[in-house]
């Protein structure tokens, strides 16, 4: 009973069952964002993603059965865990407060086509891998906006006061020049000072203006290129590296998973064989006890 559940569970019509089921909770979340339809289809939409729900708790148990004796051995496959705190959360109190959580809770079920989609769950597998490299480059990237922007209060502070007049807008505003949203127009204030570009309606904010066209020019453009064209393609590489790792990971796993079908079909077919023989054997046998059957009755 366990391996024929086992079967079914991890078989690949079930497999893409739930992922159809999972694509359709995720146009049902969308329907339900047009009030207009919710007034109209309430009750359909409701009964529709109860049935969902269900299938996805059906799921889950007829995973924890196929597991004999030891259900607790599904709470070792991580992506197991993930899908049973998305349906344990789909059961939490809908009233009051609670209502959004709900709703995130349902919205989280779409998530589970990272599981359903091999190829995407290698993706997200590289991802998770390549936080603790992400994380010293983090760590590069931070340096380089304190210096920066402590650097871009002394220097601008007094000419651009919108920018840099303190710390956390300097930072800010170095968070924008570094993802290239209208970064020129920053240093085109500290070039040419905030009286001749830049501020217009906010004049009045502009007390101290004092252009700096080569330092401006200097400072913005060699942030750029540490930050957009060195730092944060430093991101792509790790990420990168680690998807490179996985995919191999994946591709040994896969072969080996193979091997041992081969193996196992390979096992099967010298036992056929084996089997064979010996039904041939005792062929040969029955043959000769009948014939000579038939020949003791003859004398």
């Amino acid at each position: 009973m366990y391996e024929t559940l086992k079967s079914i569970g991890y078989s690949r019509w079930f497999t893409n069952f739930i992922t159809f089921v999972i694509i359709a909770a995720g146009v049902l979340i969308g329907i339900e964002t047009y009030p207009s339809v919710v007034e109209k289809y309430g009750g359909i939409l409701h009964a529709l993603d109860q049935l969902i729900l269900w299938i996805f708790v059906v799921e889950v148990i007829l995973k924890m059965v196929a597991e004999g004796n030891k259900p607790w051995r599904y709470f070792l496959d991580p992506w197991n865990i993930f899908d049973f705190i998305i349906v344990v959360a789909c059961f939490l109190p809908g009233a009051g407060d609670y209502v959004v959580v709900l709703r995130m809770a349902r919205l989280l079920r779409v998530l589970k086509l990272v599981r359903a989609l091999p190829k995407l769950q290698m993706l997200v597998t590289a991802m998770l891998k390549s936080i603790p490299s992400m994380f010293y480059v983090t760590i590069l990237l931070g340096l380089l906006f304190y210096v920066y922007a402590v650097a871009a209060v002394f220097f601008f502070g007094a000419n651009d006061p919108i920018h840099f007049k303190t710390l956390h807008l300097s930072m800010l505003s170095l968070f924008r020049v570094v993802t290239l949203e209208d970064w020129t127009d920053v240093m085109y204030i500290a070039m040419y000072g905030c009286d001749n570009y830049g501020y217009g309606d906010a004049m009045a904010l502009c007390t101290a203006p004092n252009a700096q066209p080569i330092l401006g020019a200097v400072f913005f453009s060699s942030f750029v290129l540490l930050g957009t064209m060195i730092v944060l393609n430093l991101f792509v590489g790790v990420i990168l590296a680690s998807m490179d790792e996985t995919s191999k990971e994946y591709a040994i796993a896969m072969e080996a998973e193979q091997l041992e079908a081969a193996g196992e079909a390979h096992s099967v077919e010298n036992e056929l064989m084996q089997l064979a023989r010996e039904l041939e054997a005792m062929q040969e046998r029955i043959a000769l006890m009948r014939h000579r059957l038939h020949k003791d009755s003859e004398e």
